[in-house]
């Protein structure tokens, strides 16, 4: 069997630093390597591995995540450019993850391929098919889909409400998408064919921007309170920005804060949500102020507290002196 030439080893190589160190047997074949040799060279305490069909992991170590996603997109692609991202690319959760919204994991890779394509799931890919091709682009140097459109694709197939919730309000609050983006990319998808994601779309629509917003808008609505306004800016009569609570009863003048310490531990961030409170009040507001742990465990308290306040602002004889903008 003769020996791969240098040039054929600078093609091996340039596939390994350029493909996380990952190639498909069409990739090697091309360089010049014997089929033969790639068997060889991926046989037990050889210094290959095979890690699906038709895609070799060019090392003895085990493969890091990264490697593992890549490796999907490659045993699903097909033709010449594999990592064009024109017939397989990354969605759902693990593309998610790819752009740093918390709690998407990466444990299953989530690969879309043309309709026409009759690949069967293997390990832990799943293959979707699609009729609408998104514009791709690079994630950790994988071919993935954009933000708003993996956050469609997973909440297409996720049978878990909070999941979808917790996922695609990180998605929308990391800046990674706009939520009217999300929306039209919910129906575009056939997303809300799952009544899982029908249920957060309302949340998105009322402008919910963090998880623990979204459950106390549950909480209250169980209780019959009315929906407040969600994230609105209040500014003065003269226009001057004054503050975005996360809820606001417009006609009552009442503000209800839900502060995760999470985001509060500094002193810089602590004495700034003071001040905004100090200024809501000082402008006629009413504020309360919860937790999302409290809302969790004691969602009565808030809803008693939240009932009193709105009963005791239609008592007053002043209005708040504050306006509302969109």
């Amino acid at each position: 069997m003769p020996k791969p030439t240098t040039a054929d080893t600078e093609a091996i190589d340039r596939l390994a630093r350029t493909q996380q160190r990952l190639a498909t047997t069409g990739q090697l074949c091309a360089t010049g390597l014997a089929s033969s040799t790639a068997t060889r060279r991926c046989a037990p305490g050889g210094p290959w591995q095979r890690l699906l069909p038709g895609v070799v992991l060019i090392q003895t170590g085990k493969p890091d995540i990264w490697q593992q996603l890549l490796a999907a997109v490659l045993f699903a692609a097909r033709g010449a450019s594999v990592m064009s991202g024109h017939t397989a690319a990354l969605t759902g959760e693990a593309v998610l993850a790819i752009y740093g919204v918390r709690g998407a994991r990466t444990d299953r890779a989530d690969v879309l391929v043309g309709a026409d394509r009759r690949l069967r799931d293997r390990s832990y890919v799943r293959l979707h098919t699609t009729r609408r091709w998104p514009p791709t682009l690079r994630g950790e140097g994988i071919p993935c889909v954009r933000a708003v459109r993996a956050a469609a694709d997973f909440a297409a197939h996720e049978p878990s409400p909070d999941r979808i919730r917790t996922l695609l309000v990180s998605t929308v609050q990391r800046g990674r998408c706009h939520p009217d983006d999300l929306r039209a990319e919910l129906h575009a998808s056939h997303a809300l064919r799952n009544p899982a994601a029908r249920a957060v779309l309302d949340d998105l629509r009322v402008g919910i921007g963090s998880i623990a917003e979204g459950e106390t808008r549950d909480t209250l609505l169980r209780a019959g309170i009315p929906d407040p306004l969600w994230n609105p800016t209040l500014r003065t009569p003269t226009g001057t920005f004054l503050a975005r609570p996360d809820a606001y009863w417009p006609y009552e003048g009442v503000a209800l804060e839900v502060d995760s310490a999470e985001y509060h531990l500094g002193i810089t961030e602590y004495r700034a949500t003071l001040r905004r409170r100090l200024l809501l009040e000082s402008h006629g507001v009413g504020v309360l102020s919860v937790t999302p742990t409290l809302v969790r465990d004691h969602p009565e308290e808030l809803t008693r507290a939240v009932l009193t306040k709105l009963h005791l602002a239609t008592t007053r004889t002043t209005r708040p002196r504050v306006v509302l903008r969109p």
